[in-house]
């Protein structure tokens, strides 16, 4: 009967598991892709340079340099991601366009990890010479081609055919991505055994593209030829062997007596599995040589589980394909950083030495010292090289830095390269800043309030004043999902389990409590203790009784008195009448005036504005106070000093009229009060972002960077700059973050997107652990 509540309960998950992929695929914009355009399309001029007549004189530079494509389109950022679906996955041949979903998917991991833009394209042609016909006629459109989930052999032929008639470089992921991360493990781990890879002995599970690439550039590392048995169904591939022989197999013939997988691997000190699961026995792995190397890589099932490889032996080293066991062989850690590499020299191909070059950056990388935020990423766990640690991890930052720079310089050496770069160095800080901060701005604060939880030991509760809002619903469906916040909603439980169902979030009912105020045990406590407090402030028992039917007072009350952890307000009711609760309840530190922050995150940088919702016309002394607020909060999130500009319509004293004057007060009693800001102003908005401009017309400002917060004079111009930025600008705005609170309290603006909503409630949770508070 237990076996059977078991089976139930997997088919479940699974299931459960499924709809939500599912649903991620189809919620909102079909698919994981889109296509914007680089350049401002707002008026009929910048149509007129964008098409016709204007697009013509790009188009004659081309014909006469067809070089030049590269300057004046996207060619040498566009990679073509082309498969005929004959080896999807593990899933076989499903046809083209059944595969569109992962095609996608590689293209998202191109733009995520290296900024490269994709077109999927899905061919239905299964033939070597129909497919190199097509792809080699695209060479116009691309900077380089990734061939995908297609089938061996033909993979190899169609490779190596496009190689040769095409200029730009062509990459078959399945082969060589799995080939170069397997071989940076397998370098690393030949070291933490102290074998000579000349004398190391290894058995292969597959004769597909995977296992055959990494062969080959075991081949390269130094493994002599003879030291490899290769096997695939009929087992070993010996010299002699006719049964299920081709000419890629011929080349991986050896004499050997090993006629099975398990006569392979007897003695032998590595097994590499591009296989299927449980081809590998516990006896197998007992037969092999002492400190065994055993990378399992088949997906989503190794052919031997870590689990069973300990059970029999403790000086094993594994490797999988799974993220849920160390050392994932990923090709995210290959492609994207290879390609960019290719791309920025403009290679002609992908060669040997460019893999290899690949190979011993991402070897080198793991025997650093790993950086803060990437522990963060993964749970706060402590990485070291070693048995567990033999590669980098993909959400490392540094394998873009380290990776790419040395493809690029493999490609210069070896000759492919059409192009030159001349300082390597200032390209891996150029890589870095081509990344930018915003797309690992709130991938720094989820991993941070990841690592917060693991170690707490407990979620974040966030409770809701708008329980029934559709938005804060969809939102805590999110929250739900990536199970680092409790969200507690405030409202009468069959009203909010209404709406959950007309929004088909019905299965979340469970996993969301609901507290309706009136009906708590507090209620009567919360009333009493409120009225005491603010008896001479006007507040009667009766009035207090009011109040705490009001969902804003009563989520505030149980934040200060230790039921939650941060409360969230709105988004229906208006920002004023939002705020008073919250003033009323949790208050300010020190009873110093509020301010609303907004952390506007660009593309490529993240900015903070204030005060964009509470100070109508701040004086010289709340703006003062305001930035050095805002200047805690920016170091806490960010990890450095800001660079912090008072903003007017004056620049440095243009203009005296009286609230030009209260910002050049403000600036003044900033410096005298706190010394050590690195603070400048008066100044007009473009010259405090643009740091040339800054330099051109005021090379006498102290600021050595262009800004990261923006102190504004008054509110109208803060809450218009910042609404207008996020709907025109693509700028994500988070906030406003109400400083300096004595617990989290949090306002959702009425316009708020539910990804700025669920942005909102990470900062909150994050705010409620102590260490983060805006004064230490």
């Amino acid at each position: 009967m237990s076996n059977q509540r078991n089976d139930r309960t997997e088919r479940n998950d699974a299931d459960e598991k499924k709809q939500q992929a599912l649903d991620y695929h189809a919620d909102g914009r079909p698919g994981k892709i889109e296509v914007i355009s680089t350049k401002p399309t707002l008026t009929s001029l910048d149509l007129t340079k964008a098409y016709s007549p204007g697009v013509a004189w790009p188009c004659l530079e081309i014909a006469k340099d067809p070089e030049l494509a590269y300057k004046y389109t996207a060619k040498g950022n566009l990679v073509a991601v082309i498969s005929n679906g004959t080896a999807v996955l593990g899933l076989g041949n499903i046809g083209a366009v059944a595969g569109k979903p992962v095609m996608e998917g590689k293209g998202l991991l191109f733009k995520r990890f290296a900024d490269i833009d994709v077109f999927d394209i899905e061919v239905n042609e299964n033939t070597v010479e129909g497919m190199v016909k097509i792809v080699s006629a695209l060479e116009p459109t691309f900077g380089g081609v990734n061939l995908e989930d297609i089938k061996a052999p033909e993979c190899f032929e169609i490779e190596t055919q496009l190689i040769e008639k095409m200029q730009i470089p062509v990459f078959h992921d399945d082969q060589h991505g799995t080939a170069i991360i397997a071989s940076a493990a397998l370098l690393n781990a030949i070291e933490i055994t102290g074998r000579d890879i000349k004398k190391t002995k290894v058995a292969v599970s597959g004769a597909g593209a995977a296992a055959i690439s990494c062969a080959k550039l075991f081949f390269e590392l130094g493994l002599p030829r003879e030291n490899l048995i290769m096997c695939d169904s009929n087992g070993a591939i010996y010299k002699g062997r006719k049964e299920g022989m081709n000419k890629y197999k011929d080349e991986f013939a050896v004499e050997t007596k090993a006629r099975t997988l398990g006569d392979a691997m007897v003695g032998a000190d590595v097994f590499i599995g591009c296989s299927a699961r449980g081809l590998v026995t516990q006896q197998m792995v007992k037969d092999m040589a002492p400190n065994p190397i055993i990378f399992a890589m088949a997906n989503p099932d190794p052919e031997i589980y870590p689990a069973e490889v300990h059970a029999v032996r403790d000086d094993a080293i594994m490797a999988t394909g799974r993220s849920d066991f160390p050392n994932q062989v990923n090709n995210v850690l290959g492609f994207p950083f290879i390609f960019r590499g290719a791309l920025d020299t403009r290679s002609k191909k992908i060669n040997v030495e460019m893999k290899l070059a690949a190979v011993h950056a991402l070897a080198g990388l793991a025997k650093e010292e790993v950086p803060e935020e990437v522990k963060m990423a993964y749970g706060g766990e402590d990485f070291k090289f070693g048995k567990n640690y033999l590669i980098p991890k993909p959400f490392d930052p540094r394998v873009l830095t380290r990776v790419t720079p040395a493809v690029a310089k493999a490609a210069m050496d070896s000759g492919v390269a059409r192009f030159n770069i001349d300082d390597l160095h200032a390209y891996a800080r150029a890589l870095e800043g081509r990344m930018g901060n915003s797309a690992q701005f709130m991938k720094s604060l989820r991993d941070r309030l990841a690592t917060y939880v693991a170690k707490s030991g407990k979620k974040v509760r966030v409770v809701f004043a708008e329980g029934t809002n559709t938005r804060i619903l969809q939102a805590v469906k999110q929250l739900v999902e990536e199970d680092k916040i409790e969200p507690i909603l405030l409202g009468r439980k069959k009203a909010i389990h209404k709406k959950m169902d007309m929004l088909g979030l019905e299965k979340y009912k469970d996993d969301v409590r609901t507290i309706n105020p009136r009906k708590h045990e507090e209620f009567e406590n919360y009333v009493r203790l409120y009225s005491k407090e603010r008896q001479r402030s006007g507040v009667s028992v009766y009035h207090a009784e009011e109040l705490m039917s009001h969902q804003n007072y009563f989520g505030s009350m149980m934040v200060k008195h230790g039921l939650a952890d941060a409360v969230i307000a709105g988004p229906t009711l208006n920002y004023a009448d939002c705020f008073p609760p919250l003033m009323h309840v949790i208050g300010t530190k020190e009873k110093a005036s509020a301010a609303g922050i907004f952390v506007m995150s660009f593309k490529n940088r993240v900015l903070f504005f204030a005060d964009c919702a509470v100070q109508i016309e701040p004086n010289e002394d709340q703006l003062c106070e305001i930035a050095a607020g805002t200047a805690e909060l920016f170091r806490k999130l960010m990890k450095r000093e800001p660079r912090i500009a008072f903003l007017s319509f004056s620049n440095f004293g243009s203009n005296d009229s009286e609230r030009a004057k209260v910002v050049k007060r403000a600036v003044q009693l900033t410096k005298t009060r706190y010394p050590n800001l690195l603070v400048e102003g008066e100044m007009q908005a473009d010259v405090a972002v643009n740091k040339g401009l800054m330099d051109k017309l005021f090379s006498f400002s102290t600021l050595d960077g262009p800004s990261d917060i923006l102190i504004f004079p008054e509110l109208n111009s803060a809450n218009i700059s910042y609404k207008l930025l996020a709907q025109l600008g693509n700028a994500n705005a988070i906030g406003p973050i109400l400083l300096p609170m004595n617990q989290p309290a949090n306002i959702i603006p009425r316009t708020a997107t539910v990804t700025e909503i669920v942005n909102m409630c990470v900062l909150s949770a994050l705010l409620s652990d102590k260490k983060m508070s805006t004064k230490e």
